[in-house]
Parts: structure tokens; sequence; C-alpha cells
């Protein structure tokens, strides 16, 4: 009960005033020294956005803290933490639910802990080429990590109040930001997350130090030494003409890409200031030249697994769903997709998408 009040955002008193139920007798429901009537049950899961049979499913296999990266945890209050971690939790159920069902992309992310820059820079040197990636542009971030095994997706009235988080289950999950428009901003997003699942599994993150390692891992994923030394325009001054090239073949921000030029001691801390400066004195601290004219990456893994199992099966998402204790609402809270439409149900095979 409280795992499916968290996840809707609602305090006892909150609850309470939905169903006219007193905050004492719900806390005594929570804590098993009371137990409810049908009537209330049926009230507790319209008002929680379950179904009746979720309250008797077992809570084992809980996202823990350890195993949710956020970033700037420091600030993110812990109303929203818990939150995400029950939405986390009920987003696994269905997940592992539908990888019963079909036949997703194998996992694919390198255990690679990391601590100092010649660690990082390896770790994601070596997660390209375990990825097969080459030293080129990556063309989408998101297919790269969903390829590896993750699904990305946002959480509903939830993700924009973080910038990004992932959470380290069997079945990895990346959840996006709503509220960042910026393709360029995502795709980093997305690199910052995958660095939190390949170097710090089991490691509780959120502080400056694992957040400037992830920081590290995604500019060296995104921008491979050996290519960025190699392109990037040198001279006494910068030569902002080339950068906004760069940013459109590499798909980075001008100011990632002038942090790496300066982070690999290709330009000076003088020349990296006057960088900075320069772009928050035209305007371009948040939005940049040319963040109108990249479209944003659209998560895919989820959604085509979704639409062929319903193809197949007529009714079988809705069936999870409801295996996993999630109405309509909950499910579009936690997956920021729709249910089908149909609600017919038909018994399930496996179907392989490695062919998408």
């Amino acid at each position: 009960m409280r795992l499916a009040r968290v996840a809707q955002g609602l305090t006892l008193d909150e609850l309470g005033d939905r169903i006219s139920a007193t905050r004492q007798y719900l806390n005594q429901l929570e804590q098993g020294t009371k137990l409810p009537t049908e009537q209330m049950v049926a009230a507790l899961a319209a008002a929680v956005g379950v179904t009746p049979r979720f309250f008797g499913m077992t809570t084992k296999g809980s996202v823990r803290p350890e195993q949710c990266h956020f970033r700037k945890q420091l600030t993110t209050p812990m109303s929203v933490v818990s939150q995400v971690l029950a939405r986390g939790t009920l987003l696994d159920r269905f997940i592992d639910g539908l990888d019963r069902e079909l036949e997703l992309p194998k996992v694919s992310f390198p255990d690679l802990p990391a601590v100092n820059v010649a660690e990082i820079e390896e770790a994601a040197e070596e997660t390209r080429r375990a990825w097969k990636l080459g030293s080129g542009p990556v063309s989408s971030m998101t297919r790269v990590v969903e390829n590896a095994g993750a699904v990305v997706s946002f959480f509903s009235g939830v993700s924009e109040r973080v910038d990004a988080l992932s959470i380290d289950r069997p079945r990895p999950m990346i959840i996006r930001s709503e509220a960042k428009p910026a393709a360029v901003r995502l795709r980093f997003d997305l690199a910052h997350e995958c660095g939190h699942l390949v170097m710090h599994r089991g490691i509780e993150t959120g502080d400056k130090v694992t957040e400037s390692q992830a920081n590290r891992f995604a500019s060296a994923f995104l921008l491979p030494r050996s290519s960025f030394i190699h392109e990037f325009p040198r001279g006494r001054l910068l030569n902002w003409q080339a950068i906004f090239a760069m940013k459109l073949r590499w798909k980075v921000s001008a100011a990632a890409i002038i942090r790496r030029a300066f982070d690999l001691s290709v330009i000076s801390a003088d020349q990296y200031r006057t960088g900075y400066i320069h772009l928050s004195k035209t305007g371009q601290k948040k939005v940049e030249r040319y963040d109108d004219e990249m479209v944003a990456e659209q998560p895919e893994l989820l959604q085509s697994a979704m639409a062929a199992l319903e193809k197949a099966f007529p009714g079988a998402v809705r069936r999870l769903a409801a295996e996993a204790g999630l109405d309509a609402e909950m499910f579009c809270n936690v997956s920021g997709l729709k249910l089908p439409e149909t609600a017919t149900s038909q018994k399930s095979t496996v179907i392989d998408l490695f062919s998408r």
C-alpha cells in the first residue's frame, strides 16, 4: 500500500482526503496492524492507481537507493526520491513481465569500476569497443543504450524535477527529463547515466565526486580522445565556426566541446574561460546556436516491444499491466506511455525483437 501511495506522490493525509479515512487508520493499514474491508480495498486501489490484487503482491525486489542514480540528488526533495524509487519498482515489475513474453535485446552494459581520470577514459573507450561503436560520432545515443538492453522512458509529472536518472536492475532503466528540449543535452544526459550504470554498480551516487565521474565518462564516450584531438581546431583564438561544425557532426553542445578540449589540454584555462564567457554573453548558456535545428531522440524499445506483443496477441499488454497491479493511469505515470485500447486477453508466447 505504501509503495503505491508513494508512487502516486500522496501523503497519508492526502490519501485520507480522497477516500474519507483518517491518517491514523491508513497508517495502521500500512503497518499491517489492521486489515481493510473489501470496500476499502477497492477505494484504496482506485485512489492510488492500482488494481485490488496489487495489495496482495510481495514487495520483494523493490528498487534500493544504491540502484537509483540521480543527477543533482543533493537538491532533490526526499519525497521525490521516494516517489522515483517507488515508480521504478512498479515499472520494473511490468518490464519483468515483458521480458518473459519477448526476446528483448540482451543487457550488455560492462561493469567497469573507475575512480580516476585515466580509468574513466578507459572505461568509456572500453564501453565503445564492447558495443562496436568505433571512434566516430554516435548517431543515436538513445538507440545505443536501448540496443545494450536498457529501457529509456520518463515518469510523468516527476522527471521534470530532476535532470535524468538511471536505475540499475537486471534490465536497466534510464529516465529522461520531460522538460529539457535541447537534443544535445538529452544525449549528454543519456551518456551520463550510462556512465553510472557502467562505473557505479552498487554505489550510492548523487554527490559531487560521482557526478563529476559520470560527466567525464559522458564526455569521453561522446567525444573519444583520439578523434577529438585530431579534429578540434587549434589556434590562439577559439574558432567558433569550426566548433559549431563539430557540434552538428558529433551532436554535442559547444559548451561540452570546449570543456572536453580543456580536459584534454588542447586549450588553456584562459581559452576555456574565454569560451565560457562568450557563450554566456551571447545568450547561449542554456540554448545554443543550432539547438532548434537538432531533433531530440525518442525512445523506441518499450513502445515497439508493446506494439509487437499487442499485434501478435491483442490484450496481452493490458494483461501484463494488470499482473503488475497497475491501472491505466498508473501505467502511464510510470512508463510515459498509454495502454492499448483493446482489453481482449489471449495466451502469450515468445516473440523475437532482435530484428528491430
